[in-house]
């Protein structure tokens, strides 16, 4: 079994300029662009973290709360909150920045799910993952209830045996 890792080791932070090519015709990011963003920022998290080639299996909820400007920087920062056998849950934040006018703005969050494969493109085992701080142990453990909602709602998991999920609910 891999040796566990912090969870601030695979803490990535991506920035990127909104251009002419990656807006709508009101001049906001398009939303197709920034969940292509959204995706290897947190790619990158889950590689850092496992140290394998990764694939996207599943991406949660993404509002999208504040338009994005033309000429804004978009940043990214993603983390692996908990890893399971071969897969990830990487949670990102992004925010919107108007350099000039001094405005910077939550725009949107959520999590990703990764798996870790070999060569072949078979899933393999990947570190666990060890919070250190109030937000990492938070997510941590909520990131059970997470996946066995993914799960269900995926039709890979019966919703009796979400065990933690139904006590959450306290079905």
């Amino acid at each position: 079994m891999p040796q566990p890792k912090f969870a601030r080791e695979s803490m990535t932070v991506m920035t990127e300029m909104v251009l002419p090519n990656d807006t709508n015709t009101l001049n906001n990011l398009m939303g197709g662009r920034l969940l292509h963003f959204m995706d290897i920022a947190a790619a990158i998290a889950a590689q850092k973290h496992s140290n394998r080639i990764v694939v996207t299996a599943s991406v949660d909820n993404v509002s999208f709360s504040e338009p994005i400007r033309l000429g804004n920087i978009v940043t990214m920062k993603a983390q692996v909150t908990r890893a399971f056998s071969s897969s990830m849950e990487v949670f990102i934040e992004v925010w919107a920045e108007d350099i000039p006018a001094g405005i910077r703005v939550s725009t949107n969050s959520a999590f990703y799910t990764f798996v870790a494969v070999d060569q072949s493109g078979r899933p393999i085992e990947v570190p666990a993952v060890i919070p250190e701080n109030d937000d990492e142990k938070a997510r941590y453990e909520s990131a059970l209830r997470r996946r066995q909602l993914r799960l269900v709602l995926a039709g890979r998991m019966n919703p009796q045996d979400a065990t933690e999920l139904r006590e959450f609910l306290r079905v």
